[in-house]
């Protein structure tokens, strides 16, 4: 069996992998990325940037995220400790599946990994405290690139399994616009 299992979402754009564990009586050591298992699954634009956050509180909610052109990017996410729902919107005009979004649980116990390609908006809800995401790029952050999606816009209807009454948000989330005044992919 390969390290790697990589399928598809019902959005077949979106990747989902998962990697072999290998367990003895100290716990268990795993690789979690691979750029040629990404490249043998058609995937081959190299990852530029690590990124991480850690978020305190159960129920933060982070999203939802995309960068614009020339710095639209790639993300391959995956949680380090605790869980998350990790949120995914077809953000593409010309897609069949624009404005509708994918979601499952990434946690370190399932070690699960959703690849994020541009095009997209991206964002997660913490469902455990001390959570820490890691998610690599293929481009660097660029403030005059950043964009984003409210992540309660009614438009999306995104199924965030909301594990207290109001999630924790940012400022910057808290005023991101509606999709209807959003940038978009064409």
């Amino acid at each position: 069996m390969s390290n790697f299992r990589i399928t598809r979402s019902w959005i077949p754009e979106l990747r989902i992998i998962e990697t072999r564990r290998f367990a003895d009586d100290r716990g268990h050591f795993s690789e979690t990325f691979s750029q040629s298992a990404l490249a043998d699954d058609g995937f081959d634009a190299p990852f530029v940037q690590d990124n991480q956050s850690l978020s305190r509180a159960t129920g933060t909610l982070r999203g939802l995220h995309f960068q614009t052109a020339p710095f639209a990017q790639d993300k391959l996410v995956r949680v380090i400790a605790g869980s998350v729902w990790d949120v995914a919107v077809d953000l593409r005009r010309s897609s069949p599946t624009f404005r509708q979004w994918y979601g499952l649980e990434l946690s370190a116990e399932n070690g699960l990994q959703l690849l994020v390609p541009v095009g997209f908006a991206h964002g997660f809800l913490t469902l455990e405290s001390d959570t820490i995401v890691a998610y690599k790029v293929t481009a660097p952050y660029s403030g005059a690139n950043d964009a984003g999606v409210a992540w309660d816009d009614p438009d999306l209807a995104v199924g965030w399994p909301l594990p207290v009454a109001e999630p924790v948000l940012s400022d910057k989330d808290r005023n991101l616009p509606r999709l209807a005044h959003a940038a978009l992919f064409d």
